[in-house]
C-alpha cells in the first residue's frame, strides 16, 4: 500500500498549472510557429493578406513564454525575414514598422535570457524545498509492522508541499502508532511546528508505554515552543492510534481533532472517542485526554481525515458528508481510497479552504 502523498501533495508540474511554474501546454509552445508560418502562407497566395503583417509583431514575445534566449532570437530573424520576402508584400511602408519589430525581437531575447535564469534559479530552490519537506514528511511505507498505509496530502498554500497538517505511522515496542494532526495555520509558516510535533512524537512513541502520555509530550513540546513567544497562541489538533499485537483493536486518543471512520462491511461510522483538548494549551493541567479501545474485526479500516476535508463546503454552504460518501466509496482498495475521495470532491464540486489530509490504516491480523 503506497502513500498517494508521493504524486497528490509533492508538487507535481501538472498540480501547479503553467501560469504557476508549471511547463507551458503545447499549444502555447506551437503558437509562434503557427502564427509564422499562417502570416507568411497567406501573404504568398494573395496580396490582400499583406495587412495581416502586424501579427508578425507579436511571435517574439509569445516565444519568450516558452523558449530560451536562442530560439526567441532564431524566431525574431525569422520575422524579420518573413517581412523583406518581396512576393510577401509585407515590407511596404505603412503595413509594418521593420526597425520596431527588430527593436521587440531584440528586447524578448533579453527578456527570455532574464527568464530562463530565473526559472533555473526557481527550480533550485523548488529542489531544494522538496527535499527538506521530504525529509520531514518522508512517503509512508507500504506497510508499518502488521498495519497497511495509505496517505494523501494536500497543502492549501500553492508551491508548497507540506502545510499545517501532519501524519505518521510508526511500529515501536508498544506497537505500531499513528499521529495525525492539524496546527494552527497553514504553509510554511506552520512547518516549524510540524517539525517539533513529529520529532516529539517520534520520542514518545518508543519512550512511553501509555498513549496519553505520548500526547502529554506533544503538547509539552508546543508549550515550550511558544513560552518565549509573547502571544503566541501556539496549539494544534491531534489524533494518535496505537494497534494491539494482535490487530483486533486500536487505542484512540483525541485531542480536539475530527474522529476516525470505521470501515466495516461497507458502512462507515464515525468511532465514539472521548474529546480531549488541543495540543499545547497544557493538557497536564486540564486533565490528560482519555483512551477509547476500539475493537477491531477482519477487514476493518480506519479513515482519519483533516478539517480541510470535513469542512468542505458545496455551493450552497454544506458541508461534505464524509462518513457518507465513504460508505459509498468504501468499495476501493486501501491504497485508491484516498485518492478517490479526492476526486469525489472535485467531482461534486466542494471547495477545500485548507489542507487536506487524509490517511488510511488497515490492520492485518498475524496468521495463525
Amino acid at each position: 500500500m503506497r502513500s498517494v502523498r508521493d504524486r497528490a501533495s509533492r508538487g507535481h508540474p501538472e498540480d501547479r498549472g503553467w501560469l504557476r511554474g508549471a511547463p507551458p501546454p503545447r499549444w502555447v509552445r506551437v503558437l509562434p510557429l503557427l502564427l509564422l508560418a499562417g502570416v507568411t502562407t497567406a501573404s504568398l497566395i494573395t496580396p490582400h493578406a499583406s495587412d495581416l503583417g502586424f501579427l508578425l509583431g507579436a511571435i517574439p514575445p509569445l516565444a519568450v513564454l516558452s523558449y530560451g534566449p536562442l530560439a526567441t532570437a532564431v524566431l525574431g530573424v525569422a520575422v524579420v525575414v518573413a517581412l523583406n520576402i518581396p512576393s510577401a508584400h509585407l515590407n511596404r511602408p505603412g503595413n509594418t514598422d521593420l526597425l520596431t519589430i527588430g527593436f521587440v525581437a531584440a528586447l524578448s531575447v533579453f527578456v527570455s535570457f532574464v527568464r530562463s535564469h530565473r526559472d533555473a534559479q526557481l527550480d533550485t530552490e523548488r529542489a531544494i524545498g522538496e527535499a527538506v519537506q521530504r525529509a520531514v514528511m518522508p512517503p509512508l511505507p507500504e506497510r508499518v509492522g502488521g498495519v497497511g498505509c495509505a496517505g494523501f496530502y494536500r497543502a492549501a498554500q500553492d508551491g508548497t508541499l507540506v502545510g499545517g497538517d501532519f501524519f505518521d505511522v510508526r511500529a515501536g515496542p508498544y506497537g505500531v502508532r499513528a499521529v495525525m494532526g492539524d496546527v494552527q495555520g497553514h504553509g510554511l509558516t506552520a512547518m516549524a511546528t510540524v517539525v517539533s510535533l513529529l520529532g516529539a512524537f517520534r520520542e514518545a512513541a518508543l519512550d512511553e508505554a501509555d498513549l496519553a502520555a505520548v500526547a502529554a509530550r506533544m503538547d509539552r513540546r508546543l508549550c515550550v515552543d511558544s513560552a518565549a513567544v509573547r502571544h503566541a497562541e501556539l496549539f494544534a489538533t491531534g489524533m494518535l492510534l496505537e494497534f494491539s499485537a494482535d490487530a483486533r483493536s486500536v487505542r484512540v486518543v483525541a485531542c480536539g481533532h475530527p474522529a476516525p471512520v470505521l470501515l466495516r462491511a461497507g458502512a462507515a461510522l464515525e468511532v465514539s472517542v472521548v474529546p480531549g483538548p488541543p495540543l499545547g494549551i497544557g493538557v497536564a493541567g486540564v486533565g490528560p485526554p482519555k483512551e477509547v479501545t476500539v475493537p477491531l474485526g477482519p477487514g476493518d479500516r480506519l479513515f482519519l481525515a483533516s478539517d480541510g476535508v470535513w469542512e468542505a463546503r458545496d455551493a450552497a454552504g454544506v458541508f461534505y458528508p464524509l462518513p457518507e460518501r465513504l460508505a459509498a466509496l468504501g468499495g476501493a482498495p486501501t491504497t485508491r481510497l484516498p485518492g478517490a475521495v479526492w476526486a469525489d470532491l472535485l467531482r461534486l464540486r466542494y471547495e477545500v479552504r485548507d489542507d487536506a489530509t487524509m490517511l488510511v490504516l488497515a490492520p492485518d491480523p498475524p496468521a495463525a
